[in-house]
């Protein structure tokens, strides 16, 4: 009597297909089956010793570590952020850091190097924080530490430019029964608090940095002086680590935080590879091996996710290469679902988001479309020149910026020029008679066009970001085409 045997074991990755036996080699022989982890040896249908037992159980953590490297992306982007914070930079809790030029910001995650950045981060562990927001044009945002956003502030939040005073409230706690706050509670101990200076001038920075405050609930009477510095030209990055280092930093954040019900499937997983709430991160050699592994193909899986996305209606246009970078809701949620590789696709190859990133009402916010492949479908290559002709009229309310970034890491080119952004607020960017801009990217710059030029490096792919500031109606309903970049010969 012939038997097929058909199972799909997804923990295991066991495919067990077509398997033809009698019923006497079922009860008395070992089988053998082609799976996509190599031949697996069965008896009556089992694993038929220890060590394919062992083979399948590394299987399964291995995928599970993959899996874990991608679901973690955001909460270890903003850790590597605050331990630098914390160490190289060298400001405390609540410290104001200025990244205002190129070097300051060559360690964050896809940039704007148009526009001051003032960040802080605190805990909430000991009590409700205090924000005081000053009026202005200011785009600003507080973030809990899996990036998903408690508040806008400035333009995009209730305060409406108008400044006003938020009140944090931490997990578990009781937000105080006070008028006069905007109150916010955040889901993380740990919380991410930024505004940017949308108007230039050093006079706008310095009023900023002297009203932007952040001081405990409990000190409100008598707030503590403001503390504030900058990175001062030194190297940092808050880019994810690769290897055992990227899971060293997630178990840490994790005792640090609660873990969420949306969450405790994938702390179940990693917990036999050593990562659990509570516990010291020791792992066996063995251990760090598969997590070694999962990190390195996490990554790759993520770049995939980033660079060439496969979600409906990830494209601008139809008939455009520009994506839209951000292809989720800000409260990474769905009516059926938590958007795990939706946030992967952004915030492997970014950092921060917000309501106001996503805007749908004209003037209000930013928009952000990213370019990964030039107009004939290749990626970029940093030894060849390429061409982006920007029409006249770009539909920003404020102002618009091409940005280029080096891919693997996802920050701004180390470049020479020691420069990545073009914007339309540039003084000198050459215009054509009909208004249009030509900007070129690549090793050197075509002759009467320096400033129109961002420079790549030979032998470093990069991808390119167009934002839009107070973006109008002609690209929220997609009537106002980007052409892609095409290659210069």
């Amino acid at each position: 009597m012939q038997m097929q045997l058909t199972k799909l074991l997804f923990g295991g990755a066991l495919l067990v297909t077509s398997l033809q036996m009698t019923r006497a080699e079922n009860t008395a022989t070992t089988g053998t089956v082609d799976t996509p982890i190599g031949k697996i040896d069965l008896l009556m249908g089992l694993p038929a010793n220890a060590q394919v037992e062992k083979k399948i159980y590394d299987e399964m953590d291995f995928q599970r570590a993959c899996q874990a490297y991608i679901w973690a992306t955001p909460i270890v982007a903003m850790n590597e952020w605050k331990r630098a914070h914390l160490g190289v930079i060298g400001a405390k809790l609540g410290d104001l850091v200025l990244y205002n030029n190129y070097k300051d910001k060559l360690g964050i995650l896809t940039a704007n190097f148009t526009t001051p950045y003032i960040i802080t981060f605190d805990n909430l562990e000991k009590g409700p924080l205090v924000i005081d927001q000053p009026a202005g044009a200011f785009a600003g945002m507080v973030l809990d530490f899996w990036q998903r956003p408690i508040a806008d502030l400035g333009q995009a939040g209730p305060d409406r430019g108008q400044g006003g005073k938020y009140l944090i409230v931490g997990p578990g706690q009781e937000a105080p029964k006070v008028d006069g706050y905007y109150v916010i509670k955040s889901s993380t101990n740990n919380v991410f608090i930024g505004i940017r200076v949308l108007e230039p001038g050093e006079d706008k920075i310095k009023f900023a940095m002297e009203h932007f405050k952040i001081y405990p609930y409990a000190e409100r009477h008598n707030p503590p002086p403001q503390r504030s510095l900058t990175p001062e030209g030194k190297s940092w990055s808050q880019v994810q680590p690769r290897g055992i280092k990227y899971w060293e930093s997630l178990s840490e954040v994790m005792q640090q935080e609660p873990v969420q019900e949306r969450d405790r499937m994938i702390t179940a997983m990693l917990a036999p590879l050593g990562i659990e709430k509570g516990k010291k991160f020791e792992p066996d050699e063995h251990q760090a091996r598969l997590l070694t592994d999962g990190a390195l193909i996490g990554e790759l899986m993520s770049m995939n996710i980033s660079y060439a996305k496969r979600f409906p209606n990830s494209y601008y246009r139809p008939d455009s290469k520009w994506a839209y970078v951000i292809m989720f809701d800000p409260s990474q949620e769905t009516p059926n679902y938590s958007e795990l590789d939706e946030r992967c696709d952004y915030f492997y190859e970014a950092v921060t988001a917000s309501k106001g990133m996503v805007s749908k009402t004209p003037g209000i916010g930013q928009a952000y479309l990213g370019a990964y492949k030039d107009k004939n479908d290749h990626w970029f290559d940093g030894s060849k020149t390429y061409k982006l002709h920007v029409p006249a009229n770009p539909p920003a309310k404020q102002f618009w910026s091409l940005t280029i970034y080096d891919t693997y890491d996802r920050v701004g080119i180390d470049n020479k020029t020691q420069d990545a952004d073009i914007s339309s607020r540039d003084e000198g960017l050459r215009k054509n008679a009909d208004g249009t801009v030509d900007l070129y990217v690549g090793p050197k710059a075509p002759a009467g066009y320096e400033k129109n030029w961002l420079q790549t490096n030979p032998g470093e792919a990069w991808f390119a970001y167009f934002r839009l500031y107070g973006p109008l109606e002609p690209y929220l309903n997609r009537s106002w085409k980007l052409p892609d970049f095409e290659e210069v010969k």
